[in-house]
């Protein structure tokens, strides 16, 4: 199993999950040359791909869809709710309609010899899902764009062996930064975005040994820094095994492989 973060934060965000057979993508926020780039770098072009997973219908998510869709055309999978953002979407302009298809929540999903999971989220959208991916008794979910998290998020993402998870803000930094009021209220929110501590919370309640590397991502460039997600949750691990780094912004971040 194969997995890269092609670009994470909140300009935009793309991953890239993939089998020696299968080869997918979770959301394609980042601009469609960003998205090639990463894929080149592990020797894929778009035609590659498989299908094209959506966790909600924000900008940041969805940005490159139609591009990619007009040039490629390649299936979209998406919860009914999101599908209907994505329709909404002016900014995506015109795209081959045909190749979007709803997904259930809490069904599993196949897509070759990939098992999907999608699961809800707590964010401010139609019908979020974050994702877990299997492939037999390897592991991996992405959860980002949670605003809060409960015993059902942490049951979702027990038995990893890779976790990108969100690492915000800092709370401090939102607060006295420039944001309209409304902006951090709605960042703060149950249905808004994990904080540095609160992703550190999340971290140290789905942890076990299995897990071996976890990315913190989507942070964002006015309201944290790499240095202070790292120390914040750092704080709420006693392992010393578990490899912490945080996914690059606009960019690919390392190839993890097992």
């Amino acid at each position: 199993m194969r997995f890269a973060s092609l670009s994470s934060g909140s300009n935009g965000n793309c991953s890239y999950i993939g089998t020696e057979n299968t080869h997918i993508l979770l959301d394609c926020g980042a601009g469609i040359r960003t998205i090639e780039r990463g894929l080149k770098s592990i020797h894929l072009e778009l035609s590659d791909l498989d299908a094209i997973f959506i966790t909600h219908e924000h900008i940041d998510h969805i940005k490159a869809l139609g591009a990619i869709l007009r040039k490629v055309p390649i299936p979209v999978y998406a919860s009914l709710g999101t599908l209907q953002g994505i329709l909404l979407c002016k900014a995506l302009k015109e795209f081959p309609k045909e190749l979007l298809h709803p997904i259930l929540t809490d069904a599993c999903f196949p897509m070759r010899d990939l098992q999907l999971i999608p699961f809800s989220i707590s964010h401010d959208t139609r019908e979020p899902v974050a994702y877990r991916v299997e492939e037999g008794d390897k592991h991996l979910a992405i959860a980002t764009d949670l605003g809060n998290f409960d015993a059902y998020t942490v049951n979702h993402l027990k038995d990893l062996d890779v976790l990108l998870l969100e690492a915000n803000h800092d709370i401090a930094m939102l607060e006295n930064g420039p944001y309209p009021y409304d902006l951090k209220r709605r960042i703060l929110s149950d249905y808004g975005h994990l904080s540095n501590e609160r992703s550190g919370e999340l971290l140290e309640a789905v942890y076990e040994k299995k897990l071996k590397k976890v990315l913190l991502g989507h942070l964002s460039a006015e309201n944290n820094t790499e240095e202070l997600a790292l120390e914040t949750v750092k704080k709420h691990l006693s392992s010393t095994s578990l490899s912490l780094s945080v996914a690059k912004r606009g960019d690919i971040s390392e190839i993890i492989e097992w």
